[in-house]
């Protein structure tokens, strides 16, 4: 679902992707970790050029992202194409980013109908069944003011779901929540991993990684320093900076 080849990306002279290659299949989850500094949120932003990569490939589904490629260069797709590209994969972002003068339900419906052309009666029904999904069923007709942080997170997972994604982007999701609402967003997640959505997680929270991803990928300094299964990279790692690292936060 998405396969990345030597990804760089510089903001003038700071290089803060320097060659991230990786894959992730279908389905499965992969979390990545790594101190803050890393590239790991960046890396995210570029899957759905959300930041344009300065060097390498990146691919969603088969699909070059960001670009059109003839004669070995890239031509910078039209915003209109980055944006057709861009409804199929959701993201989720640190800060909720809902709109503050819209309910829950509101929040939710928008883009469906704006963007995918959907009939309104249509994704009310659909999003009514998300908010459901996320547990929060009762608080369609709140604004974003009156929710919790984690209540908040989950209207924005919701929304993010309501354009029927192929793949789910998380930039640490619960950084921003206080320590007791931090659970009901990883629990929604679960639920989505148990589903057999493909999700690629910048995350802080260990004991998630361990429970759910099938890969975990620790970066440094803008490189993969290690990849593998929870098994390997978080209970037996091989390089000595992931285990510096892990040493801090386990």
């Amino acid at each position: 679902m998405v396969k990345a080849e030597q990804v760089c990306k510089s903001f003038g002279a700071l290089q803060v992707l320097k060659g991230v290659s990786l894959e992730v299949g279908m389905g499965e989850v992969m979390c990545i970790i790594g101190p803050s500094g890393s590239g790991k949120s960046t890396f995210l932003r570029c899957i759905n050029h959300l930041e344009q990569i300065t060097a390498g490939r990146l691919y969603v589904d088969g699909e070059l992202v960001g670009y059109r490629e003839r004669g070995g260069k890239l031509h910078e797709m039209r915003p209109r194409e980055v944006a057709r590209q861009r409804r199929q994969v959701g993201m989720v972002f640190q800060h909720f980013n809902l709109f503050p003068h819209r309910t829950a339900l509101e929040n939710v419906i928008e883009a469906p109908i704006h963007v995918n052309r959907v009939k309104k009666d249509v994704a009310v029904a659909r999003a009514r069944d998300l908010l459901d999904q996320v547990g929060l069923a009762d608080k369609a007709d709140a604004y974003p003011l009156q929710l919790s942080g984690g209540q908040q997170q989950r209207v924005a997972i919701a929304r993010a779901l309501a354009m029927n994604p192929k793949l789910m982007l998380f930039d640490e999701p619960t950084s921003a929540l206080d320590p007791e609402l931090v659970g009901e967003v990883l629990g929604v997640m679960k639920k989505l991993a148990a589903e057999g959505m493909t999700m690629v997680v910048v995350t802080h929270e260990m004991g998630f990684a361990r429970e759910v991803a099938d890969q975990v990928v620790f970066m440094d300094g803008g490189v993969v320093v290690e990849s593998g299964p929870p098994s390997e990279v978080l209970a037996n790692p091989r390089h000595e900076r992931t285990k510096a690292f892990l040493s801090k936060v386990l």
